[in-house]
This record gives structure tokens, sequence and C-alpha cells, in this order.
């Protein structure tokens, strides 16, 4: 079954992407949702007529996401947690990260960012989606917090 994503789908593609799903998973739940509408031959035309219009305002935001790319790329990002020696008290996942750019004037969901759950101190890596074009790693150091 093919359909238009109406917006973006975790691990499926992007707004306005045109994608192959089962039966199943594209009637009971991606238009049911409000996330896709079948791909019909009038449906495509109408998407490719959008796309054009689109494609000088998608460029801007792509030029956006790369300045915020760079600012992000000079930031030394580290995140103080309560730890017994080496280990974490609890752990340190995208949520942390996300706050800690929002007090350095960046707000970016966390959904946006995937690091996956952390344990322990020392450096590690995120991956930042800005754009779906524009896909930074940002470093980021997990230190004790000092008593």
């Amino acid at each position: 079954m093919e359909l238009i994503l109406k917006q973006d789908v975790q691990n499926l593609g992007f707004k306005d992407d045109i994608v192959t799903v089962k039966n199943g998973y594209g009637r009971n739940y991606l238009i049911p949702q409000g996330f896709a509408t079948l791909a019909t031959p009038s449906a495509k035309k109408v998407l490719a007529e959008n796309l054009k219009q689109k494609a000088h305002k998608e460029q801007k935001l792509v030029d956006d996401a790369n300045k915020i790319a760079e600012a992000l790329r000079a930031l030394e990002v580290k995140i103080s947690a309560k730890a017994g020696g080496d280990k974490l008290f609890g752990s340190v996942t995208n949520a942390n990260i996300a706050e800690v750019l929002a007090s350095n004037g960046h707000s970016i969901d966390k959904k946006f960012i995937t690091s996956g759950i952390v344990k322990r101190v020392g450096k590690y890596s995120a991956s930042v989606r800005l754009h779906r074009e524009v896909i930074i790693e940002l470093p980021y150091e997990i230190i004790a917090e000092k008593a």
C-alpha cells in the first residue's frame, strides 16, 4: 500500500514522503491516526506541485539548521550527576541533554536527540537531528557532582 506521510513518523519517513507499507499498518494505524493519506495519482500530482513551491522555503530551513549546528559544535556540554565512583545514581538520558542545551539557549526537543541511556561517568556522543538533512554528533561529558 502506497501512502503519503502528513507528518514525520519515526523509523518510517518524513513529512511528504511516499512510502510503501503493509496494508494493515496503513489502514489500521497510519490513516486513522492522521499520519498518512492514500497515494492516489491525483494526490501524487498535488504533492509534486506543493514540493516545488516548498523548495525555496526548505532551503532557508536547512540554512538555519546549519547555523544552529555550528553553534552546537562550538558548545562544550558537561552534565553533572550524582555518582558513586564512576557509576551514576540513576542515569543520563536525552531529556537531560535537552535540558542542558535549553539552559545554553538552544531549544531542541528531546525526541530529536539520540544518545541512549548512560549510567557511567565519562565522555559520550549524542546524535542531534536539527532537520531531515542536518544531523550532527554532539560530544558531551558526564562528570560526578561534588559533594
